[in-house]
């Protein structure tokens, strides 16, 4: 895999394919399943210090759509393909003091991969930037090479944590100066997509030392009723609430996103998320801006740590990447 080797960020991936942060990155079995089927690098599930207590039953659904049936639906069928994911997740329930020892494991187990912490805290007070700083520093000092700050989840329990502080350009700037203060490794930052404001929002945080973006989380959303059963198709005692959207129906905006911050700063660094199953989507977010490639759905819909979809993308930009010229400079449009 030398030649797909690739330095992002100052740090050196042996391919550009990254396990973004969902339930394939949630547990250190799970982690060292997805080395071992040649991931480049993992980006944790979030890491919190804060007491979370994560839905029963289902948390993630995958929508279908065919072409006999013109509508979405859970069902997967011979006739079906992949159409988005849908998802209440919130972040580890595993505790921080349980991560460490898992982190240093991992790391010394598979020195060559770029291990990434997924962290989140609060905004607001003194006390919640500590907390950043702290899940920091803990992270780093048991091996993770960079970190990624969740500033994206779209439906957190609090009111001061993800998607819902990105608008915020004064609470960004505070927590990149509190992680940035604490630790010396690359700071990604994860940002909703769901704003107006998010070119300035990324301006931000890349002024405060951050040293990538990450886009797409998902998108806000809410489930599908079905009109037999008069029941949402993801519901905790009849009740529901806003999830994300992801996979497949997301890449559109997912490139518009990532185009914008390319244009706004050229010489920024960004890592591409949202609907990448194959070369075809991981060479048009390389093309409007991204050097670093995240998946999560294509990886989710396989259950494990997605090792089929690592092996595609793999062998498939090694024979593609070959017949076009990757280093040339692309430029976005519009």
């Amino acid at each position: 895999m030398e030649k797909l080797a690739t330095t992002f960020t100052g740090l050196k991936f042996v391919n550009p394919f990254v396990l973004a942060s969902a339930p394939p990155t949630e547990s250190k079995k799970k982690i060292l399943r997805a080395f071992e089927a040649g991931w480049g690098g993992v980006v944790t599930k979030t890491i919190g210090l804060h007491p979370v207590e994560n839905v029963a039953g289902p948390k993630t659904i995958f929508q279908r759509v065919s072409t006999e049936k013109p509508y979405i639906s859970r069902m997967k069928r011979s006739d079906t393909v992949s159409h988005s994911s849908w998802n209440w997740e919130l972040i580890s329930d595993q505790p921080l003091e349980l991560w460490l020892p898992d982190l240093e494991e991992i790391k010394n187990t598979y020195p060559d991969r770029m291990l990434i912490a997924s962290i989140m805290a609060g905004a607001g007070n003194n006390e919640e930037m500590d907390n950043w700083a702290n899940l920091a520093k803990a992270c780093v000092s048991v091996g993770c090479d960079a970190l990624e700050l969740n500033m994206s989840c779209p439906h957190m329990d609090r009111k001061d944590m993800g998607a819902n502080i990105a608008n915020d350009e004064d609470i960004i700037r505070s927590i990149l100066r509190a992680v940035t203060s604490a630790v010396d490794v690359p700071i990604w930052v994860k940002l909703t997509p769901s704003t107006s404001t998010l070119v300035d929002a990324a301006g931000a945080a890349y002024d405060a030392g951050a040293a990538s973006i990450s886009l797409c989380n998902t998108f806000p959303s809410l489930p599908l009723m079905d009109p037999e059963t008069m029941k949402f198709e993801v519901e905790v005692d009849g009740l529901v609430t806003s999830g994300g959207l992801g996979g497949l129906a997301i890449l559109h905006q997912a490139l518009q996103r990532v185009c914008d911050i390319s244009k706004a700063y050229p010489d920024k660094a960004i890592s591409g998320i949202g609907g990448i199953r194959g070369f075809r989507e991981a060479f048009n977010f390389i093309a409007n801006g991204a050097g670093n490639l995240q998946i999560c759905t294509a990886a989710m819909e396989e259950k494990g740590s997605g090792g089929g979809t690592a092996r595609e993308l793999i062998l498939s930009y090694d024979n593609e990447a070959t017949k076009i010229s990757l280093s040339n400079s692309f430029s976005c449009v519009g």
